[in-house]
């Protein structure tokens, strides 16, 4: 009788078998993994089940066996992600706007396949993707794994930017135009970073000389170009965490090292928003001062504005004059 073809791939057969059947609440017994394999034609003996698991023990798979009455029974205990961290990866997985909702389910799917199918039905209890507000943009995944590469091979990339605009004619009231006159952007990228439930690329414009900030599922058609990613000194030295410190709701501006005196009941809001590094001036009016590097917007105006009388802009005067300028603006909308 000629030998099952199949018969190489029974041990990559068990070891999918205690992967999927598996884990610290449930085990399966030797004659389970032997009624898997015959569904594959996989003939086997109680002893050779035996041979194939301490095999998979010696490459490094924490199986372990255990009793249950008089029955013995083989668990896969430990993997790549414990169960709290994929359930962490969902939660980002859900909470990401940029993230389409057919691509959040095709995603949330691949994440419960790192667990046993018992504990993939406890996580997937807990996911709630359909109310949440999710992206249209199913060029995502392309556009980021563009930006990479050209970020990787120091090349510029090209591309449209869009925004929402309400439209008088036609049946659809929101549609998306492009920016820029229509004509598509050719800039160094430098980072893509996480802000306010969203994705950004921030990229080098050295018409201007500034960096800039792009909403990834606002870019359309994006291409890796062929000229080389634009060089400056200031560009070539950019950090990541200090440039998302001054910066608000990825909004940007100019760079002022401000003055600010907060009441005591704000100094948690202060180390979330500039790290337990920043410098602190304490006053004895349960007050302290802090100064620090931000870029001046309304973004950055309104989020002083949202503690009331718990802070006060003290300095440079810029700051001071914008941040009554933004009062004055709102205060006119009531009058």
């Amino acid at each position: 009788m000629a030998k099952n073809p199949k018969q190489k791939e029974k041990l990559l057969y068990i070891m999918k078998y205690f992967m999927e059947k598996t884990d610290d609440d449930y085990g399966v017994t030797v004659a389970d993994i032997i009624d898997y394999l015959e569904e594959f034609e996989i003939a086997a003996e109680r002893k050779s089940i035996y041979n194939d698991i301490e095999c998979l023990r010696d490459f490094g798979f924490d199986i372990v066996k255990s009793k249950v009455g008089k029955i013995t029974l083989f668990s896969l205990v430990s993997r790549d992600f414990t169960t709290e961290e994929l359930k962490l990866l969902i939660d980002a997985v859900q909470s990401s706007r940029f993230i389409t909702l057919k691509k959040s389910r095709e995603l949330i799917h691949k994440i419960e396949r790192l667990t046993s199918e018992n504990q993939a039905k406890e996580l997937h209890r807990q996911v709630i993707v359909a109310n949440r507000v999710k992206t249209s943009n199913e060029e995502i995944y392309r556009n980021i794994d563009s930006i990479n590469r050209a970020i990787n091979k120091k090349r510029k990339i090209g591309f449209y930017y869009t925004n929402w605009a309400v439209s008088r004619t036609g049946a659809k009231k929101v549609v998306r135009v492009r920016r820029h006159e229509g004509k598509r952007y050719i800039l160094t990228p430098k980072a893509l970073t996480w802000d306010d439930e969203n994705y950004y690329l921030i990229a080098y414009d050295k018409e201007s000389e500034l960096l800039k900030h792009f909403r990834v599922d606002k870019m359309e058609d994006i291409s890796v170009e062929e000229s080389r990613a634009d060089s400056s000194k200031a560009v070539d030295k950019f950090d990541l965490a200090a440039y998302t410190k001054q910066i608000f709701g990825m909004y940007g501006g100019e760079t002022v090292n401000v003055k600010l005196r907060f009441d005591d009941s704000l100094i948690g809001v202060v180390v979330d928003r500039f790290s337990d590094k920043v410098f602190i001036q304490p006053h004895t009016d349960g007050t302290f001062t802090v100064g620090t590097d931000v870029m001046l917007s309304p973004q950055f105006y309104g989020w002083v504005f949202s503690f009331g009388d718990k802070v006060r802009v003290v300095s440079p005067k810029a700051a001071k004059d914008g941040f009554e300028n933004y009062l004055d603006s709102v205060k006119k909308l009531y009058e």
